[in-house]
C-alpha cells in the first residue's frame, strides 16, 4: 500500500457515497486509476464495504481541537486536500489574518491526536502550527 491508496482510504472514510470522478479530480488521477486502485483495495481486504458516517459518530469522537496552521508560499488548495483527506481532520477553513487554515480535529485517543499533528507539521508547506484542544463544551 503506498500513499495514494492511503489518501484513496482516507477520502473514501470521509465520504464512502464520492463518485470516482470527484475522487480522481480530488487525488489528481485519472478515473481508471481510481477505479483500479478501489478494486486491488477491495479484492485484497482493505475495503470491507462503505457506511453512512452520521453526525453524531463524529461528536462521539473524545479527544477534539483545532489546529491553527501558517502555510509557506501558495500551497493552500494542496494543503487543503492532504488535510480533508486525513480521517481525524472534520473540517478545514481559510482564514484572514495570522493563520491560513483552521482544522478541525476528532479523535479517540491522545495518541492517535498526536500523530494526526505530526502528520499535519510534516506537510510540505506547512510552516507552524498551533494547536488547542477541547476541555469541555457548553451548549446554550
Amino acid at each position: 500500500m503506498d500513499d495514494l491508496d492511503r489518501i484513496l482510504l482516507a477520502a473514501l472514510s470521509s465520504d464512502g457515497r464520492a463518485s470516482v470522478s470527484a475522487l480522481a479530480a480530488r487525488l489528481g488521477v485519472t478515473r481508471a486509476t481510481i477505479r483500479a486502485r478501489i478494486a486491488r483495495l477491495t479484492e485484497a481486504g482493505e475495503i470491507l464495504g462503505y457506511r453512512a458516517v452520521l453526525k453524531g459518530d463524529l461528536a462521539d469522537r473524545p479527544v477534539r481541537g483545532i489546529v491553527l496552521i501558517e502555510i509557506e508560499g501558495k500551497g493552500s488548495a494542496r494543503v487543503t486536500r492532504m488535510l480533508t483527506a486525513m480521517p481525524e481532520v472534520e473540517a478545514v477553513h481559510s482564514t484572514h489574518g495570522r493563520w491560513d487554515l483552521v482544522a478541525e480535529l476528532g479523535a479517540d485517543t491522545l495518541e492517535l491526536l498526536d500523530a494526526t499533528l505530526n502528520r499535519i507539521r510534516l506537510i510540505d508547506g506547512v510552516s507552524r502550527s498551533e494547536t488547542s484542544l477541547y476541555l469541555s463544551t457548553r451548549r446554550g
